[in-house]
């Protein structure tokens, strides 16, 4: 494990032609591309020029009614990822995958894969959905309710961990000499049967380099919270204020120690989109430019799916906190965007129309304008007060925005000893200073496979799997 305690991480999230709404009407916007796998080749290539730790590509499995007004992300992140994975050398490599809507065996193959071919870079951000159009598109009359979600995700994580585990790192030998490509004693099957999953195993693919790839989550509801402090490694989070920021951060560090874990080995990721410019002039004009482009008819249905409630044009000068709201308790979506956009509405007096232009840069995330040395500032400021172990950037416009913090944020944070020079290690954990995971099987009895085919492909001498830790 390499020790990064005293660096901060920085994530690039990416999205198509950058995360404010109406980034791709701006006039140096290129939305035609957002379908090319040389376009997310390039964005990958600039991120990995700033050394940063990884990228993110997130994904929804239905078509929004958005798609009138914006772009829309379409592909799939894997798919993407594994083309970039093969024009990039260090940059970590990180795709949402939901666990409501997929098989364990298959997500696990598909991750093991590309930390295979990246040669130990992969990261599935874990998501449980949140839209009935989802669930629709899976063969579901509607989606799960949310306590059920992360039941089946708790569940699905820990297989996956054993499927992962289920080729011990020396299974390999690849002896030509003696003929013995792997040694069957050391390939497991997880024989796992739980609430929601019966899965035989192994795996068909080797131990990838990380063992297992990095974990990533999103959730901040209660649910949410207590997923991520059991399982993630990583943690993409949204919060407008540094107190609230401190407060979440110290948390989900206080759960993952109830959970028997090293907090430190959890890093907590706030969203930053940064309006970048050569002065605070310069950088509110392009801010004015970006809002200027803003559809309103989009913008409310962006916010009606955030509150949950119906609204038109005459809400645009209705102030958030006049609206009649339901309950937290009945939101069976994204709670934890519901409340974020709910408090910012009340707690700052805004209208609808305010609350859309706030939202337009990063849908909830912090959005801060000015000169590379204010960002900085303010990243230095959140990293070192107790609010973040990093930041998920989300650069509004893309990919002049993406280039502009590589270029002229990075370079100030390594001038302050913040951020490498180079990178560390080879493998994603290594960038994040994680331990790489040990097989639970190497150390406790399990289902082997021999060397007499039978019915099922192997004869073996079934044992309870243990249970992942």
């Amino acid at each position: 494990m390499t020790d990064v305690s005293r660096h901060l991480h920085l994530n690039a999230f990416l999205m198509n032609t950058g995360h404010h709404e109406a980034a791709w009407r701006h006039e140096v916007s290129r939305p035609e591309r957002a379908h090319s796998a040389r376009h997310f080749i390039e964005l990958a290539q600039i991120a990995e020029r700033g050394k940063l730790d990884s990228i993110f590509f997130a994904d929804g499995v239905a078509v929004r009614g958005n798609v009138r007004h914006n772009t829309q992300g379409g592909l799939d992140p894997l798919a993407i990822l594994n083309a970039v994975a093969t024009h990039t050398e260090h940059i970590g490599l990180i795709a949402t995958v939901s666990t409501s809507f997929h098989a364990p065996f298959t997500v696990a193959r598909a991750f093991a894969t590309l930390d295979h071919l990246s040669g130990g870079r992969a990261g599935w951000n874990i998501v449980t959905s949140g839209t009935e159009a989802e669930a629709q598109n899976y063969n579901l009359d509607k989606h799960y309710d949310h306590g059920e979600r992360y039941r089946r995700a708790a569940e699905f994580v820990e297989l996956t961990q054993k499927l992962w585990d289920s080729w011990e790192d020396d299974a390999l030998v690849i002896d030509k000499s003696t003929g013995l490509y792997a040694e069957t004693a050391k390939i497991h099957e997880v024989a796992h049967r739980g609430e929601f999953y019966s899965v035989r195993g192994p795996l068909t693919t080797p131990r990838s380099p990380q063992g297992r790839p990095v974990l990533v989550q999103a959730g901040s509801s209660e649910d949410g919270k207590e997923f991520a402090a059991q399982y993630a490694e990583a943690i993409f989070t949204a919060w407008q204020t540094l107190g609230e920021a401190q407060d979440f951060y110290s948390d989900i560090k206080a759960r993952a120690v109830r959970h028997g874990r090293d907090p430190r080995l959890l890093k907590v990721l706030p969203g930053i989109v940064p309006v970048l410019g050569s002065t605070e002039a310069e950088a509110k004009r392009l801010e004015a430019e970006l809002e200027e482009l803003l559809v309103w008819d989009y913008g409310l249905a962006q916010l009606s799916g955030m509150l949950t409630v119906p609204l038109t044009h005459d809400h645009l000068d209705v102030a958030v906190s006049d609206l009649d709201l339901p309950d937290e308790s009945e939101i069976n979506g994204n709670k934890s965007r519901f409340t974020l956009v709910r408090d910012l509405g009340r707690r700052e007096g805004l209208t609808v129309r305010q609350v859309i232009a706030r939202l337009g840069g990063g849908r909830g995330h912090r959005t801060f304008t000015g000169t590379p040395e204010q960002v900085a500032d303010t990243l230095q400021h959140w990293f070192e007060d107790g609010a973040a172990d990093g930041f998920n950037v989300m650069p509004p416009l893309q990919p002049s925005l993406l280039e502009a913090f590589v270029d002229t944020v990075v370079p100030i944070l390594q001038e302050r000893g913040l951020f490498r020079r180079e990178y560390e290690g080879a493998t994603l954990r290594d960038r994040f200073g994680l331990p790489r995971p040990e097989s639970q099987y190497a150390v406790a009895p399990s289902t082997t496979l021999d060397s007499a085919p039978s019915e099922g492909g192997f004869a073996g001498r079934r044992v309870p799997a243990p249970v992942s830790a």
